[in-house]
């Protein structure tokens, strides 16, 4: 619907495209790796229908925003949510992040939120908090894996990711119950209009820390992960956040996948919409 300049690289702008519909309250959604703004499709809908004003926007490099070859980092990323919420002027706003936009809504939440921007937060399937297993943090992943994913993106990023799409929608165990060929299909096609930058670079940006900047939420936090997640595995990241904020509701899925918002659309909007609710 209309597109925010948030930097520039050489001559060229860097552009987010976005979609602000509705009234109500704000709910601004922020989309997993390697998708697009679309991806809240079953959640856009059932929120407008609920009263609210819905946002949505593709993270740089990804759906129809601009795709530069740098900015991949969370600060940078963090920036751009940043210069949106201020130039919508967005008050009282839920923040909702999936996958690797749990990592914008905890660097925005530790470097910007300002009081009565943000009212309430969400981490869905989220990578929080903290990925890189290391001295202080043995319950992460060992670097190396994540090395073994860029080696395999850069030998064909496509056949990466018809495997990483499988995983993302537990195909095996829900194709034809709660997911079915055409709707991986469509993923699939998202995924691979992406920025060859974008697709490969964000994979350093998992590696970052987000424990500091959880520490400083102190509002109303809902944690949703399922308990099949093969692409973020609940006890190294939903169990962990929640546990990290003190108040924080944790729902859990129970046989969710990664893409729980489409798989189990039904019961997430119903957690989404009473925790908004209250």
């Amino acid at each position: 619907m209309a597109y925010l300049k948030v930097g520039k690289e050489n001559n060229a702008d860097i552009e987010l495209y976005y979609e602000d519909r509705g009234t109500g309250k704000p709910v601004l959604l922020i989309h997993g790796w390697p998708l697009s703004g679309a991806s809240w499709e079953r959640q856009v809908a059932a929120l407008l229908a609920s009263g609210h004003r819905v946002i949505t926007y593709d993270r740089r490099g990804f759906g129809r925003s601009s795709q530069p070859s740098i900015g991949y980092d969370y600060d940078t990323l963090a920036s751009d949510t940043y210069k949106l919420v201020e130039a919508l002027d967005l008050k009282g706003i839920t923040l909702v992040g999936f996958s690797m936009g749990g990592g914008e809504v905890a660097r925005y939440l530790g470097k910007y939120a300002e009081p009565g921007r943000v009212s309430k937060v969400v981490f869905m399937s989220s990578i929080a908090p903290a990925l890189r297993r290391s001295a202080d943090n043995p319950e992460g992943v060992d670097p190396k894996v994540f090395e073994s994913i860029k080696q395999a993106i850069e030998a064909d990023r496509f056949a990466f990711l018809e495997t990483f799409l499988s995983n993302f929608y537990n195909k095996k165990l829900l194709f034809n119950t709660r997911i079915s060929d055409a709707a991986i299909h469509a993923s699939f096609n998202v995924g691979s209009a992406s920025s060859y930058h974008a697709f490969l670079n964000c994979v350093d940006a998992w590696l970052e820390d987000f424990r500091g900047d959880i520490a400083q939420i102190k509002i109303p936090t809902l944690v949703i992960h399922g308990d099949s997640d093969q692409i973020l595995p609940i006890d190294a990241t939903g169990k962990r956040t929640a546990a990290l904020i003190p108040g924080a509701q944790l729902h859990i899925v129970e046989g969710g996948p990664h893409g729980l918002n489409w798989t189990h659309a039904t019961e997430v909007n119903k957690a989404l919409l009473e925790f908004i609710a209250k």
